[in-house]
């Protein structure tokens, strides 16, 4: 009976000694090794990278522990420079694991070309939606004499006219010429030949007309940069806002 009584204590106390190893071994598995492993706890804050540039980026997700990865899908911003931070994923100061992949979208370098819409005889109106939608900025608007009030005569991007279809960057400034409704007045058309370019164009602007379309040809007979021809012609009666077409000589050695 004594015997029987020491076996069992025996298998008693290895039973209880395994059930203490085993219950040392989970805890120091679960408290020790697999948070090592996991690293759980150790969260650090998402920074907020807006703005930045590329390499300023990189070096802060270096400090704060973290990777990157580029998005192969790039976005465009006038506002911001080439490889600028637009987007990122996660969202900042969101809570994530040291050593988190973080994906950037980068500025491109060059804007997306656009083929520009035509705004002619469109309402003022209705213009700064077309523009936007095309991802378009609208520029100056200059009023000159016309009857048609508010309605786009012109389209010009740095100083030039536009044709519809014509290739320009995303984000480009469209200026606008636009009717003010007031050309129902009759005028004498002055005359511009013998005129220099710049001053005759003063006079166009200040008849209450507008400069056309100008023609830079050879004259042997003309100075250089001198008006020799104009249409419509001189004395001819016209709506206020007419556009006035000038032919200048030009320098041959140009």
């Amino acid at each position: 009976m004594s015997s029987f009584t020491d076996s069992l204590k025996k298998v008693l106390i290895n039973i209880l000694i395994i059930l203490l190893v085993s219950g040392l071994l989970g805890f120091l598995f679960l408290k020790i090794y697999l948070p090592m492993q996991t690293k759980h706890g150790e969260t650090v804050s998402v920074p907020d990278l807006s703005g930045y540039s590329f390499e300023d980026a990189v070096s802060i997700l270096d400090r704060s522990g973290l990777e990157f990865r580029v998005s192969p899908d790039s976005g465009f911003s006038t506002d911001e420079k080439p490889l600028a931070i637009l987007k990122q994923i996660p969202a900042p100061n969101e809570q994530v694991k040291t050593g988190r992949k973080i994906y950037l979208t980068l500025n491109a370098r060059n804007a997306p070309m656009l083929k520009m819409p035509n705004l002619v005889n469109t309402p003022l109106k209705n213009v700064q939606e077309i523009l936007s939608n095309m991802g378009l900025e609208r520029g100056d608007i200059i009023y000159v004499p016309d009857i048609g009030i508010n309605v786009v005569l012109e389209q010009k991007y740095r100083g030039v006219d536009v044709p519809e279809g014509f290739e320009i960057p995303k984000g480009a400034k469209i200026d606008l010429v636009v009717g003010d409704g007031l050309g129902n007045q009759i005028l004498t058309v002055p005359n511009f030949v013998g005129m220099d370019e710049i001053d005759a164009e003063f006079l166009i602007l200040g008849s209450g007309l507008r400069v056309g379309q100008k023609s830079f040809v050879e004259n042997d007979t003309v100075a250089v940069g001198i008006v020799f021809r104009q249409s419509p012609p001189a004395e001819m009666q016209v709506k206020t806002g007419e556009l006035i077409d000038l032919w200048i000589s030009k320098d041959p050695n140009l």
